[in-house]
């Protein structure tokens, strides 16, 4: 239910995408909105902050004061802070209610959500099922993905397709969108969450009972995920598996969705995403595409015309019989497994490192390095353990480099059919992000056609 937001103090937790979206949405809407950054002010975000102080809107950097803390009727804070953090203690001693901003958009809206999470697949999934659903409905991606659903609440929509992280679902307690998928769950973000366990719980806090959407999507393909699903007590679909019903499965080469009864789709051949992987979002986006009514024959069409999202698996340029392919959005082993078993039967040279985030490698070395590669090129902070790594299970065709470009200008020295960046590791030891990293990568190969 929308609130009245006249008058009232509000306080944003942070002068990120979403903080600055929802700050602009409820000053529109009445309240007086306090800006409080913990980061003293950058450059890049002078002019920003004028405008926004233009528009009424109060900022603060480089702390949290009383006078900004004090009276607020509630607090929106960004994803990226992590409720133990000291913010978040002195507000709930002044109890002050906390809720993130993809909470405040879903109290707002006046369209239902459809709601995508999961370790990795997601914003593939989250681009995919909005461009299905956008050949009969208007759908826009949001969330997770640097689009604040709140920036989106004064357009005609019949659809949010909304990517949300674990962060984001901490702070959402009522958050209840009209579908929910859960695609993928293996370790990350530990540090943020405390404990797997914890990490798993903020997952499936989207499939509370008192919260159940009204359809829910679980992999079959990933067993822990499954296994949850068997105990869920709302009606859900289940892909990459065939049930009796309610599922979405590959048979005869082809993509078969049954709820009553089976129909095939489309056949792999005609989907121009690269790798296993991809054929899972892919049929997770055609359960959603269903259940809101999209013909068979505009969900084959839309997927046939669906360009890759950037930095995921991106075919770049082919160089004297060489393909190179942009993965840096793999910030971890278990991104970068995904990515390597996609060219299973192709001579491989896989580009990776950068900033450890220190997981276990044993088996992104024994199950995918040692099956899938042919040569490794190593860049970065994590050159050492990587290295170290590999070597200690049996895998010796390591070459390093002091930069990604004199890694791609290795790789055009060797023996190879693909050259994969994937990087399996953070970016900012040498970039300011993975777009950052994969447009490098993206521009110094065209430069060498």
């Amino acid at each position: 239910m929308k609130r009245k937001w006249t008058d009232k103090k509000v306080l944003i937790l942070g002068l990120s995408k979403s903080g600055v979206a929802a700050a602009k949405y409820l000053s529109g809407k009445g309240a007086d909105c306090f800006i409080t950054e913990s980061k003293p002010l950058q450059n890049k975000d002078i002019e920003l902050v004028k405008e926004l102080e233009k528009e009424g809107i109060r900022i603060e950097t480089g702390g949290h004061s009383d006078e900004f803390i004090d009276d607020s009727y509630i607090a929106i804070t960004s994803p990226g802070i992590p409720p133990k953090s000291e913010i978040f203690s002195r507000l709930k001693e002044k109890n002050i209610t906390v809720i993130g901003e993809v909470e405040l958009a879903y109290l707002e809206a006046n369209a239902p959500f459809i709601a995508i999470t999961g370790t990795n697949g997601k914003t593939t999934t989250t681009y995919l099922t909005s461009h299905i659903l956008n050949s009969e409905f208007n759908a826009s991606v949001c969330g997770n993905i640097g689009i604040p659903p709140t920036s989106l609440l004064d357009k005609k929509l019949d659809y949010f397709v909304c990517e949300v992280s674990s962060f984001q679902l901490e702070t959402a307690p009522t958050f209840r969108p009209q579908i929910a998928c859960f695609l993928t769950f293996t370790p990350d973000h530990i540090d943020w969450h405390g404990s797997i366990e914890k990490y798993f719980e903020a997952k499936i806090s989207l499939f509370k009972k008192e919260k159940q959407p009204l359809y829910a999507i679980f992999s079959g393909a990933d067993e822990k995920i499954f296994e949850f699903s068997r105990h869920y007590t709302g009606e859900y679909f289940v892909y990459a598996k065939e049930l009796e019903r309610n599922c979405c499965y590959i048979k005869n080469d082809a993509i078969c969705f049954k709820r009553d009864k089976e129909e095939e789709i489309i056949k792999l051949s005609e989907i121009p995403l690269v790798g296993e992987h991809n054929w899972q979002n892919t049929m997770c986006a055609i359960i959603i595409a269903k259940l809101t009514g999209i013909s068979n024959e505009n969900i084959k069409e839309s997927i046939m015309s669906f360009k890759p999202v950037e930095h995921r698996i991106e075919y770049v340029a082919n160089i004297n019989g060489k393909s190179f392919y942009n993965d840096s959005k793999a910030t971890n082993p278990e991104a970068s497994f995904v990515a390597v078993k996609s060219f299973n039967g192709k001579n491989l040279t896989l580009i990776a490192g950068g900033r450890d985030k220190n997981t276990d490698l044993t088996e992104f070395c024994t199950e995918y390095i040692n099956k899938y590669v042919s040569t490794v090129i190593l860049i970065g902070e994590a050159t050492q353990r990587f290295k170290e790594n590999m070597e200690k299970n049996g895998f010796n065709n390591i070459i390093l480099a002091n930069s990604l470009q004199e890694a791609v200008d290795i790789s055009l020295t060797l023996n190879t059919q693909v050259i994969l960046l994937s990087p399996a590791c953070a970016s900012y030891d040498m970039f300011n992000s993975y777009e950052h990293r994969g447009e490098v990568f993206k521009d110094y190969v065209k430069s060498k056609i």
